[in-house]
C-alpha cells in the first residue's frame, strides 16, 4: 500500500483526490452490474472516470487496480478481467476484443445461496444453467436452429415475447451473449450464413464450468435411477 500511495504522489496526486477517484470508479462498477444485469464494464468507461478531470497517462490503471483491491477486501467480489479473440467468419484472423471486467463474488457457494442469492432472479439462473448446459454437450458450439428445437422441447419458442416467466424468449437468449456465457458468430456454409453459439469465456470460468458438469451429472443420475425404479 506504501508502494501504491508513493505511486500517486509521484504523479502529484493528494490522498484526498486518489480516495475519491477509487470511490467513484467502485461505485460505478457496483450500480452498472446491478443496472445490466451483470454484463461486462469495458476498461474504457473505467478509464474516462479518470481522465474526466485528470491526464496522467499512469493514473488510470492506479486507480483501477486500487479499486480492485478494495472490491475484493471490502465487498468480497473479485473484479475479473475479460479479454477474448474472436476469430472472423471470413479470413479466420483474430481481433481482440477491448478489455472488459465482470463482478465474482467470493463468498463460499452456500454463503452466497443463503444470504446473497436473490429468490427473484433464480429463473434466470436456471435458464442461464440449461443453455449453456445444453451447448456443452453439443461440443462447446451448437447452430441456432439446434439450440431452438431443445428450447422448444422445453416449451421455450424463440416466437414468445411474454413467457410468464421469462418474458421475451430472444431477448433472454440474447442476455447471455451481452453476459459473455454464450458468444455467437455467423459461419459460412454450403448452405449460407448459419448462426452458431458457442460457450465463451464465463461459461468456460472454472467454477462455472465445475457446476455445469456437477449439474449434468445430476441429471443422468436421476434418469439412471428413474430407469432403475420403472
Amino acid at each position: 500500500m506504501a508502494n501504491t500511495s508513493q505511486d500517486f504522489s509521484q504523479l502529484n496526486i493528494s490522498e484526498e483526490e486518489k480516495d475519491k477517484l477509487v470511490a467513484e470508479v467502485i461505485r460505478y462498477v457496483l450500480f452498472k452490474t446491478h443496472q445490466n444485469s451483470g454484463c461486462p464494464i469495458k476498461r474504457d468507461e473505467l478509464t474516462q472516470i479518470v481522465t474526466k478531470n485528470y491526464h496522467q497517462r499512469l493514473l488510470p490503471a492506479l486507480v483501477i487496480n486500487e479499486a480492485i483491491a478494495k472490491l475484493s477486501s471490502i465487498f468480497g467480489f473479485e473484479m475479473r478481467e475479460l479479454q477474448r479473440s474472436r476469430p472472423s467468419s471470413t479470413n479466420q484472423q483474430s481481433t481482440t476484443d477491448t478489455k472488459s471486467y465482470v463482478l465474482i463474488s467470493q463468498l463460499p457457494a452456500d454463503v452466497y445461496s443463503k444470504h446473497v442469492d436473490d429468490v427473484n432472479t433464480a429463473h434466470l439462473t436456471g435458464f442461464t444453467f440449461v443453455v449453456i448446459s445444453i451447448v456443452h454437450l453439443a461440443g462447446g458450439k451448437i447452430p441456432e436452429e439446434q439450440l431452438w428445437h431443445h428450447l422448444r422441447r422445453m416449451g421455450l419458442h424463440e416466437t414468445d415475447e411474454s413467457n410468464p416467466v421469462l418474458g421475451n424468449i430472444k431477448q433472454a437468449l440474447e442476455m447471455l451473449v451481452q453476459q459473455r456465457y454464450l458468444q455467437k458468430d455467423k459461419v459460412n456454409g454450403p448452405e449460407g450464413n448459419t448462426l452458431v453459439y458457442e460457450l465463451a469465456e464465463r461459461a468456460l470460468d472454472g467454477p462455472v464450468n465445475d457446476r455445469i458438469k456437477e449439474y449434468i451429472s445430476q441429471i443422468v443420475k436421476n434418469e439412471v435411477a428413474s430407469v432403475e425404479i420403472d
